[in-house]
């Protein structure tokens, strides 16, 4: 698998088309910003970033109603009975242009299981301090769709980390990490104090509030810096038990988002756009 390497004179990023569109790597001075994939990866759960494309997160048993379809998508994650984020993780990307700080890729997606047609963009732009990533779905069929857009970054996350996310409330969720009750305040971790990524019990939560920027720390200080456009009004943090990294992914529509109200799915007109971006920069 051939990577695509965009490269400033203190940050360099390399893209996997064939592998999701993903972020293999992303470095500033030669420190990992994101998590970086193995050489040769080939699930791109092991690498740094990928995006969620037309929903993201969990669809109850892949089921829902809409524009008079009913819609059964099957299960993506191994024997996990609820369909997660899309088709464009799983998809090849198409290499529309790239220069040496810059690329734009494309999935195209006929209609199937997911009964619409759309066009996904995503554009990588590196600056002096990291990377922006603008993600773009346009509805290219007849019929209204509905539509939600994410991240699913990879932050590396050893011994003494911690995460600071401006958040108000949370999710909790089930054993099947869907979406139970609606708590404002703190749960767990008190994000948005300031917390140890490590964790003894799993944290796979969506949190309301958010005020659109999150801040990894290292033991030796470094810092690295996400921030998402307004449209991404939840931030999920995915931080396992024993695991040298944690997630916290900027996403426009909650958990299980055909089951409850102002859940932030859209619906897109024929020819209609939607777009979000996400930076991830050395703090």
């Amino acid at each position: 698998m051939t990577a695509l390497v965009l490269q400033t004179d203190r940050v360099r990023l390399e893209i996997l088309p064939e592998l999701g569109g993903s972020i293999g790597r992303l470095t500033w001075d030669g420190r990992d910003l994101t998590r970086p994939a193995p050489e040769r990866a080939t699930d791109v759960l092991d690498t740094g970033s990928f995006p969620l494309i037309p929903f993201c997160n969990r669809i109850r048993d892949g089921r829902f109603t809409f524009g008079g379809h009913e819609v059964a998508l099957a299960p993506n994650l191994g024997d996990h009975p609820h369909a997660l984020h899309g088709q464009g993780w799983r998809a090849t990307w198409t290499v529309v242009s790239a220069e040496a700080a810059e690329a734009l890729l494309a999935f195209d997606h006929a209609p199937g299981e997911w009964p619409w047609a759309y066009r996904a963009q995503q554009r990588f732009v590196l600056d002096e301090q990291g990377v922006r990533v603008e993600l773009s779905v346009t509805n290219t069929g007849a019929e209204p769709m509905p539509a939600g857009l994410g991240f699913h970054p990879y932050f590396p996350a050893g011994p003494g980390a911690r995460l600071q996310a401006g958040v108000t409330g949370v999710w909790m969720i089930d054993a099947d990490v869907l979406p139970t009750a609606h708590v404002e305040g703190v749960w767990g971790p008190d994000w948005a104090a300031g917390a140890p990524t490590a964790v003894t019990e799993l944290v796979d939560n969506c949190y309301t509030g958010w005020n659109g920027q999150a801040v990894f720390t290292a033991a030796d200080g470094a810092r690295t810096v996400l921030r998402a456009s307004p449209e991404c009004r939840w931030l999920h943090v995915y931080s396992p038990p024993g695991a040298d990294f944690a997630c916290a992914e900027p996403v426009a529509n909650r958990p299980d988002p055909f089951n409850g109200e102002d859940s932030g799915m859209l619906t897109l007109a024929p020819g209609e756009a939607a777009s979000v971006w996400m930076t991830i920069s050395a703090g």
